[in-house]
């Protein structure tokens, strides 16, 4: 094995092919994109993501772009608490605080890691085989030892040879997600309401990342989605409203959030293998997406330095990523279903009365799971097959 060709250049494919020069493969990033930059606003990287992304070599590059967590929580819609979180505690036990970066810096520390040459944007992807061979939509076609499709998911990769699994369905929700100042009085986390969540989390440089997203039916959209927003937060804690209100209304990004229509057996084929949402697209509700897509780049990259040949190294990498994630993509439908997918307010107010009286060390120890994985050594160093 000495060639890997990774299909997509977001989090989990640029990710990926930092962790597989590691394992010391030649590695090519096409991208469909005309250039490698982040779309979208901010995003949570929970401790696992962050030890995963030491492992890769980046903790030193990453640490001036984070911003922790360090109080918040989870709130009603009149801004009462209902779990407390306590930054230094979590950070404690976990050896990483819940941090905030914007998804265009992720990005571009993840592509500058790489050499220019292994960049290809600008780069469609037809068809991939089992085999390893890749076929672009200009009529060429490469063949590498290991393909990895990190192209989201509406991954060509597994329509290709998934093609039972290619299909996506409307996940219950639609979501809206912008950038706008930080504040100090801003000591909110998340808050629930029926049918509805709210959440921030401050980003470096004075920056504030904010969120929402409702139950609606497929296809809701709205022409002035600040607006519409701003609507259905009308009761809520002024801070929550003034988040919105001094959001530049070209910020809001609005998309229905969807999920993979049959989970997937497998996320190998050949000598292929999927990772990040092409293999277990989730909801959102545990801030756990992006997360695994590290978490299984770093992971490959070790299975591939461990075996010295394709097929054993995907074997192991399948064992290793399928039971974790499939249980959190079940952790954050059940989040989702249980937090703002609670319309009643009867139903809320109960939720809400059981979840005051939880400990604070039950509420930490419900992170364990997701947050208090740890990534493996990438050692390469066995000699390779083809």
């Amino acid at each position: 094995m000495d060639t890997a060709i990774v299909i997509g250049g977001g989090i989990g494919g640029l990710s990926a092919a930092i962790a597989l020069r590691l394992a010391g493969l030649r590695v090519t990033v096409v991208e469909r994109a005309p250039e490698f930059t982040g779309i979208g606003a901010g995003i949570t990287l929970w401790p696992n993501a962050v030890h995963a992304l030491g492992a890769l070599g980046l903790g030193d590059r990453l640490a001036p772009l984070l911003a922790p967590q360090r109080s918040g929580g989870v709130h009603d819609a009149k801004g009462r608490p209902i779990i407390r979180f306590d930054g230094a505690a979590f950070e404690r036990r976990f050896g990483s605080p819940l941090v905030g970066i914007r998804r265009a810096d992720l990005i571009a520390l993840l592509r500058d890691a790489l050499p220019p040459g292994a960049l290809r944007p600008g780069t469609e992807v037809e068809t991939v085989s089992r085999e390893g061979r890749v076929t672009f939509r200009d009529g060429t076609s490469e063949h590498a030892d290991l393909v990895v499709g990190a192209d989201g998911i509406h991954s060509r990769v597994r329509a290709a040879l998934w093609p039972a699994h290619s299909g996506t369905v409307h996940g219950g929700f639609t979501a809206f997600r912008a950038l706008t100042h930080d504040r100090p009085d801003v000591g909110l986390g998340i808050c629930w309401g029926p049918g509805t969540e709210f959440g921030t989390i401050p980003l470096a440089g004075g920056v504030r990342y904010w969120f929402a997203s409702f139950v609606a039916g497929e296809g809701t959209h709205h022409t002035d989605p600040k607006g519409y927003v701003l609507s259905r937060l009308a009761g809520w804690p002024a801070v929550v409203r003034s988040l919105v209100a001094d959001t530049d209304p070209d910020a809001v990004l609005h998309h229905d959030l969807r999920v993979q229509r049959r989970r997937l057996p497998t996320y190998v084929a050949g000598r292929v293998a999927l990772l990040g949402d092409a293999a277990h697209a989730m909801k959102p509700f545990l801030g756990q997406g992006g997360c695994q897509a590290i978490e299984d780049a770093a992971v490959l990259a070790a299975c591939v330095a461990g075996n010295a040949d394709v097929g054993s190294a995907l074997t192991a990498y399948d064992a290793a990523r399928g039971p974790r994630t499939r249980a959190i993509v079940r952790a954050s439908a059940l989040a989702g279903r249980f937090g703002n997918g609670l319309r009643s307010p009867l139903l809320g107010a109960l939720r809400n009365g059981v979840l005051r009286r939880m400990p604070a060390a039950f509420a930490l120890r419900q992170n364990e799971f997701a947050a208090g994985w740890r990534p493996p050594a990438i050692t390469p160093g066995l000699p390779r097959k083809p």
